[in-house]
């Protein structure tokens, strides 16, 4: 396991990290330069047209130094911008053997907020990490994040600052800025071009020499504690899954990093978080791509083909143990380690839509969940679209994403529903959680809403317009710090605001240059309302939402004015009314069509049969009144939930 390095690339969303991983299989060979093409690690068509990383990807990579420098200290000169641009603060550099090779197991993983379950995953199975960092823009906000993050997972990191090709005249400042950020000297900071591979030999020379070979776990075995009759028996294997993959032939692929022992095809393993067992039938690694091999063992990275269809008996986080019932484990459980429970925050109801039926979105659903494992469903229902699922996501880019993967990957049309969040409740003295907006009662005694920690980067030149946000969203700005180029504002919202487009108006007000992250911070009390449309007397369950009291009476006239757009007129005279606490606080009305009585001129007879006829009409109008009944169709449906 000397000779093992395992790693990841953590970086703000568009820092370059996909094209660092370029250079590094380049370098490598572990993909011959015909076969390359941009960002090669990003698999998915999604990926290459929005060009940022959705999915974290492992590849495993052989690389053979070209010089040994065990002593010293590998150090970009601050001017230089080629791969020779290495310094040796130490003359005692060996020559490294020609026979001398390194097992490099890299993981690249997603930039952005939405997707920071992903990097958590990756940061548990791997020992350290290269920091980048985008020389155009400084540190960001998802940098700090990531930064955290992989601190407390104990990892060690290696700074790098990206686009140096540009010729950046704020470079130096921002080399500073990310040495004080690591509390590390400048000098031990790489400069690199991910685009034309400068510095990135010396870059993956730091890796092997900075990043200590994996770790093992503590599970003693019999046989450490005394108990010959172990001898026999192969050692404990344990493996942490930390992503997985359906193949129609192979079952399931664990994506696994081994902790102890080896895994190899024939051998009987389970899985302990679903009690699943089975018989392995192939083991490989990725070269990117999958490639079998005999076995793979401690410290490395690889898959496990468990030739199993159900997706809901693999679990993200759980643990493959083999050979698991020869030893004794003192005082722990088998299980390893290091995953967190994730934790949606917005659900979206999806509904069936053309020629998908119920059954294939939630196939697809559970296909998905197998690479996502922030995923998470339960049934639902609509009296206009019929059946669904509730689904909860980390954000609204990880809600656009999942969307656009079901319709790309799978082919299936849906509708969804407004976005919503779980509220805690008090209401006649029982305490609930509500998720869906119909449950919410009219007149709560309490209700909690979660809030969330921002944290802000932007330029100082934009420092006024963002903090003027806190006009349209409830927003507390609090402490401002500098922090090398940019200002770094910390404040806290309700999670609510956050799927109003906070992203596109941060964007906007600062000309695309502020950056944001955050995380769940607790809870506070909420000034909020279910709001409820009525159409003819009747309550529409699939356009009921809740709103902050300050913006009822808006959101109100707004959708009662665009349904009075969108519904057709009937035979009777249809009310559409908003209603929040049991009051109707805004109110459109689509009239009767009219129907012609025929010519009833001086010359087409006696008034009185005119008069009959309106009665007539009058009274039939009045029986279909009392019976009225819209059914909003799907049409419907969709316009009036577009954004």
């Amino acid at each position: 396991m000397e000779n093992i390095r395992n790693f990841v690339i953590i970086a703000h969303i568009d820092s370059g990290k996909s094209t660092l991983a370029d250079r590094l299989l380049e370098i490598t060979g572990t993909v011959e330069a015909r076969s390359m093409r941009p960002q090669y690690l990003d698999q998915l068509d999604l990926e290459r047209e929005r060009g940022i990383t959705i999915k974290m990807a492992p590849v495993r990579m052989v690389y053979h130094p070209q010089f040994l420098n065990s002593k010293s200290e590998f150090l970009n000169k601050s001017q230089s911008q080629s791969s020779k641009s290495l310094e040796i603060r130490n003359s005692k550099l060996e020559l490294a053997d020609s026979k001398q090779e390194f097992v490099l197991n890299l993981i690249d993983t997603p930039g952005h907020s939405d997707f920071s379950y992903e990097v958590s995953r990756a940061l548990t199975a791997v020992e350290g990490g290269i920091l980048l960092v985008d020389g155009t823009k400084g540190i960001q906000a998802q940098t700090l994040s990531n930064l955290r993050a992989a601190r407390k997972a104990g990892l060690t990191l290696i700074g790098a600052v990206n686009k140096i090709d540009l010729d950046l005249p704020q470079l130096l400042r921002i080399v500073k800025s990310v040495a004080d950020l690591l509390e590390v000297s400048e000098r031990e900071i790489f400069k690199v071009s991910a685009k034309t591979g400068a510095g990135v030999k010396e870059l993956l020379a730091a890796v092997v020499e900075k990043i200590p070979p994996p770790r093992m776990s503590n599970v003693k075995s019999d046989m450490e504690n005394g108990n010959s009759n172990s001898m026999s028996h192969p050692p404990l294997s344990r493996a942490l899954i930390f992503d997985s993959l359906y193949d129609d032939h192979k079952g399931i692929l664990a994506f696994v990093r081994t902790f102890d022992g080896e895994f190899e095809a024939g051998d009987e393993a389970v899985l302990l978080a679903s009690g699943a067992k089975f018989k392995i039938k192939e083991v490989g690694y990725f070269a990117p791509e999958t490639k079998v091999s005999k076995s793979i063992g401690t410290g490395e990275f690889g898959y496990i083909a468990t030739g199993l269809k159900e997706p809901a008996l693999v679990k993200i986080g759980d643990t493959v143990v083999a050979h698991g019932s020869r030893f004794m484990v003192h005082g722990k459980e088998l299980a390893l380690p290091g995953y967190k429970e994730v934790a949606p925050v917005v659900f979206i109801s999806f509904y069936p839509d053309g020629a998908t039926k119920f059954e294939d979105l939630k196939r697809g659903l559970e296909r998905l969940r197998l690479t996502d494992a922030a995923l998470s469903f339960e049934p639902d229902a609509n009296e206009a679209l019929g059946r669904g699922l509730k689904i909860g996501f980390l954000g609204q880019l990880h809600f656009e994403i999942t969307a656009s993967r079901l319709k790309d990957e799978f082919h299936l049309e849906f509708l969804t529903s407004f976005p919503s969040i779980a509220y805690r409740i008090v209401d006649k003295g029982k305490e609930m959680v509500v998720k869906q907006p119909q449950d919410f009662p009219d007149k709560p005694e309490k209700v909690w809403q979660p809030m969330i920690k921002l944290e802000i980067l932007t330029p100082s030149l934009y420092l006024n317009q963002v903090v003027n946000l806190k006009n349209t969203y409830d927003l507390v700005v609090g402490e401002i710090k500098n922090l090398g180029e940019n200002l770094l504002i910390m404040g806290r919202m309700p999670l609510s605001e956050l799927i109003r487009d906070f992203d596109d108006r941060l964007k906007s007000v600062s000309a695309g240059f502020a950056s944001f992250s955050y995380e769940l911070n607790g809870e506070e009390l909420a000034d909020v309302l279910k709001l409820e449309i009525v159409i003819v007397g009747e309550v529409v369950a699939a356009l009921t939402r809740i709103v902050a009291r300050k913006d009822v009476e808006r959101e109100a006239r707004s959708t009662v004015e665009r349904l009075k757009e969108l519904l057709p007129k009937e035979q009777f005279t249809q009310a559409i009314q908003a209603k929040a606490e049991g009051r109707i606080i805004a109110r459109e009305t689509i009239p009767a069509t009219k129907k012609e009585l025929g010519n009833f001129g001086k010359n087409s007879g006696d008034r009185t049969r005119k008069m009959k006829l309106w009665k007539k009409q009058q009274r039939g109008k009045e029986r279909l009144q009392s019976m009225a009944r819209v059914e909003l169709s799907p049409e419907v449906f969709r316009e009036i939930l577009k954004k």
